[in-house]
């Protein structure tokens, strides 16, 4: 029977999933969700979701590319790096996207799974993207130096989720926009008690990332046993 088994796998092995290919069925969800909300409602009411969730695949794409082939200390390595801070923020602000949900509409479980699901896929791809830049910067700098800029980076996301929900500002605009983008990050620096629930805001949801990062990076680690 062992024998028969044996050769069985041989012929038909078995089907391993990368978390690429998690990645890819989990994006394709989403995408099958939004396609079954726009034919049965004839709206496009969310059809931003798909348009973010490529913004935040940007990211993911960039520090893939950087890990794969090192290209450190070059001038390439140092503008994919300013592309991929500028982009990050968008992995986590799908998150923000809840606000659009709307309970009146008789069906808010399937638009919360719809939005939910454009969220855990920014997520998913943003705290992958931040693990090879960790990952980078370790073998560069130590240990403690890479746990502080990957800190460091998750408050300048936060803050960027920030920009772009209230103060309705893109990555793009610091280079279309960056006198207006400036002059608001300006006041806000200027008088912090003014804006200081936007503070609170970056700050908490700074927080919030952190332990998302740190904790999805760690939960494997029960599981080794098993």
């Amino acid at each position: 029977m062992k024998k028969l088994f044996s050769i069985i796998e041989n012929k038909y092995p078995r089907v391993s999933f990368t978390i690429q290919h998690w990645i890819w069925i989990s994006c394709a969800f989403s995408m099958l969700l939004l396609l079954a909300r726009i034919i049965t409602s004839a709206r496009f009411s969310y059809a931003f979701l798909a348009w973010n969730l490529f913004l935040a695949y940007i990211p993911f794409a960039v520090s893939t590319r950087i890990r794969s082939h090192r290209l450190r200390r070059r001038p390439k390595t140092v503008a994919l790096i300013v592309v991929w801070i500028l982009f990050m923020p968008n992995c986590f602000y799908i998150l923000t996207d809840l606000f659009h949900l709307h309970m009146e509409n008789g069906r808010p479980w399937f638009d919360l799974t719809l939005i939910f699901s454009f969220a855990w896929n920014g997520m998913l791809l943003g705290i992958l993207s931040i693990r090879d830049m960790e990952i980078l910067l370790r073998q560069w700098k130590g240990k403690l130096f890479s746990n502080a800029v990957i800190c460091l980076v998750l408050w300048v996301n936060a803050f960027g989720v920030y920009i772009g929900r209230y103060l309705r500002f893109n990555s793009w605009d610091v280079i279309a926009n960056p006198l207006s983008l400036l002059g608001d990050i300006g006041d806000m620096i200027v008088d912090p008690y003014e804006y200081r629930y936007a503070w609170a805001m970056s700050f908490c949801f700074a927080f919030f990332m952190i332990i998302v990062y740190y904790t999805v990076k760690n939960l494997s680690e029960p599981f080794k046993s098993v």
